[in-house]
């Protein structure tokens, strides 16, 4: 189902500046997307992304990204399992989907080629 961690997530204000905070502490700017940067740290194979939005929202808190080879049926497989799931979104090449634990920390899951 779950193959790894594929990146960690935190919400800015803005997400320009914050790039220029973090290029300044030595991350390497890998993807710049829309409303979203994505950094490489050091020889880490888990990446740092920052993106964009309500930091005072519930819903913009720091959540681990999991990657699957197949989101159609690691998706299923979570609703099977009477996991709470959000519809799954689609930006690009990248389709993703938001689940949450019993407490409702949001997690989620991506699958790009």
């Amino acid at each position: 189902m779950f193959e790894r961690i594929d990146t960690v997530c935190l919400t800015v204000h803005n997400v320009e500046e914050a790039s220029d905070w973090y290029q300044a502490l030595g991350f390497n700017l890998a993807f710049k997307g829309q409303g979203h940067h994505v950094f490489t740290i050091g020889n880490s194979p888990t990446p740092l992304t920052i993106a964009e939005g309500n930091i005072s929202s519930p819903a913009n808190t720091t959540h681990p990204i999991f990657f699957t080879k197949d989101i159609k049926d690691t998706y299923e497989k979570l609703k099977e399992k009477g996991v709470e799931v959000s519809e799954l979104e689609y930006i690009g090449d990248v389709t993703f989907f938001d689940f949450y634990d019993p407490d409702k920390n949001k997690l989620q899951v991506c699958h790009f080629e």
